[in-house]
């Protein structure tokens, strides 16, 4: 896959580092939760396992009922949060036939052209995401269909629960905050449910970047270019190599 290259300030090779960090971090718990649920439906739950542990006297769990709800979490934060990394590394794929077909002044209008309806879109995006997950958090959604012209009193719903995720004690802090003071027996709605809003605003961000670049000139469209042709002189060269 071609990028574009880029020199990347102290600040910036942080923030790449964290994201993909945090990319990385995620891909690991959703493989280690899934193991693990695999390891203790299949193998703790064999005759053979259950007569060991009538041998040992230890009783292993029997399944992990939070496992698949932990994991749609992680693969929804880990989708939300690498789509505004792919926009920031123009990692993701287009079609850029049009472009090459016409003459640099127009591509770079069409180039804007299409960013500035991707930073629209990220917009709708961004006020849909905060007014769904807003009244999880004790906060009011927006006004207004398209666009927020304000704040609506909203229900709160700040003491709603996820199905199987039990709340771990380090988290009774928020109680007071956002559920007045009662105890949570799964963790609130909210704490997952906090990757939209956020992720809206990530891509909000990145496009709003990508524009920026198009604008000045420093790169020509949001896609990846020429990455059919790329990627056959990059076999070619190793062919040519081996």
């Amino acid at each position: 896959m071609s990028q574009h290259p880029h020199n990347p300030s102290m600040l910036g090779g942080f923030i790449d580092e964290l994201e993909e960090s945090v990319i990385a971090i995620i891909l690991g718990l959703m493989t280690i939760i899934t193991f693990v649920n695999v390891i203790v439906r299949y193998v703790f739950n064999a005759s053979w396992w259950r007569s060991f542990e009538g041998v040992i006297g230890i009783e292993a769990p029997r399944t992990l009922i939070w496992a698949f709800e932990a994991t749609s979490f992680l693969f929804a934060w880990l989708v939300l949060f690498g789509i505004s990394y792919a926009v920031k590394k123009t990692a993701n794929l287009g079609v850029d036939v049009v472009l090459n077909m016409v003459a640099p002044p127009l591509r770079r209008v069409l180039g804007l052209t299409a960013a500035a309806v991707c930073v629209i879109y990220a917009l709708l995006l961004f006020k849909g995401a905060w007014d769904y997950w807003a009244p999880f958090a004790g906060f009011n959604a927006t006004d207004g269909h398209w666009f927020p012209t304000g704040f609506a009193n909203s229900r709160d719903q700040a003491w709603y629960e996820v199905d199987d995720i039990r709340m771990t004690e380090w988290l009774r802090f928020i109680e007071p905050i956002f559920n007045q003071g009662e105890s949570y027996e799964k963790i609130p709605r909210f704490i997952p449910y906090a990757i939209l809003p956020f992720g809206a605003a990530m891509l909000l961000l990145r496009f709003c970047q990508a524009s920026w670049k198009i604008w000045i000139g420093t790169e020509e469209s949001l896609i990846v270019s020429h990455e059919a042709e790329d990627a056959v002189d990059d076999v070619a060269h190793l062919n040519r190599e081996d």
